[in-house]
């Protein structure tokens, strides 16, 4: 006796849709053989003016950090933002959204790039991102152009990467490291020579208000620096005379404008060159006369002798 099969049936029921009926086999004919036409869409080429316009447009992408580096210095040096802020610090956090340390990224950068441009070997390749810049930030003027000619031979000829630029000035501030042993608060003289940046102001006191590996940011009669460790050199001032330096510093930059005469920034100029933590009574006079005309409020102590 044959043993059945465990194996279900399977359905025989036709369908009056079965797929193998002509009028289908006809459709899938037609599907089979059918044609999709594409109309070509011709881009025209970039015009002689849209090209120039194009590169015009990529430079000013490139160069946003540039222009807000330089805006940014302007704004500070000139004290623009002092109609509504007491501080530069306080002015960028609530207008830009810049804390302290990317603000000055910003302006350091800048100053980096216009060195650069003064290079002349470097005619087209400039930094495009101010990360780029930033490790450049750290040395002097030509080693600066020294530092980016380097990179960009490293990179065949293009713009390099952040870390390449890193790399470079690691291995050119390795061969004149010198420890920083400034401290903030501390009094220092500004020697000028060599760097462009510094023009007019060698002789001046700075005091440091930040410390970094190879420089510091200093405070002088009417702005604020980045400079070398080799173009400071410290007063050895006391503690209690460097305070009266900052009194004196305050004094003087709160009546400190671009828009003065020039025989007053002539004066605010040569109190800031003093080498002495005070003012003579003359000067001290002098200072009040102009804090009295220019309707400077009178909250910091006199310091003269």
């Amino acid at each position: 006796m044959a043993k059945p099969s465990s194996k279900p049936k399977k359905s025989t029921i036709s369908s009056s849709t079965d797929s193998t009926s002509p009028d289908n086999l006809a459709q899938e004919e037609d599907t089979a053989t059918a044609t999709i036409t594409v109309t070509a869409v011709e881009i025209p080429e970039l015009t002689e003016q849209e090209i120039s316009d194009r590169l015009h447009l990529e430079r000013k992408v490139e160069r946003a950090f540039f222009e807000a580096g330089k805006a940014l210095t302007e704004l500070r040096d000139r004290r623009l933002y002092r109609s509504t802020h007491k501080t530069f610090d306080e002015y960028c956090l609530d207008r830009f959204g810049y804390n302290r340390s990317r603000s000055y990224q910003l302006v350091d950068a800048a100053v980096v790039v216009d060195n650069l441009q003064k290079c002349p070997q470097i005619v087209d390749i400039l930094p495009t991102a101010e990360g780029q810049v930033r490790p450049m930030t750290k040395l002097e003027p030509q080693e600066q152009q020294e530092a980016w000619l380097k990179a960009v031979e490293l990179a065949s000829g293009k713009v390099p990467t952040g870390r390449i630029v890193k790399d470079v000035v690691q291995r050119i501030m390795e061969r004149t490291k010198i420890p920083n042993t400034y401290q903030i608060g501390e009094v220092c003289q500004i020697l000028a020579k060599d760097n462009p940046e510094l023009r007019g102001k060698g002789g001046c006191w700075a005091i440091v208000n930040y410390v970094g590996e190879f420089s510091c940011t200093v405070k002088i009669w009417d702005s604020e620096y980045t400079v070398g460790l080799q173009h400071l050199k410290s007063y050895s001032y006391l503690p209690a005379e460097c305070e009266q330096i900052k009194q004196i510093s305050d004094r003087i930059s709160r009546v400190y404008s671009d828009s003065l005469e020039d025989t007053v920034k002539n004066l605010l100029q040569s109190l800031g060159k003093l080498n002495r933590p005070y003012l003579t009574v003359v000067e001290e006079k002098l200072l009040s006369l102009l804090e009295q005309e220019y309707g400077i409020v009178d909250e910091i102590p006199r310091n003269f002798q």
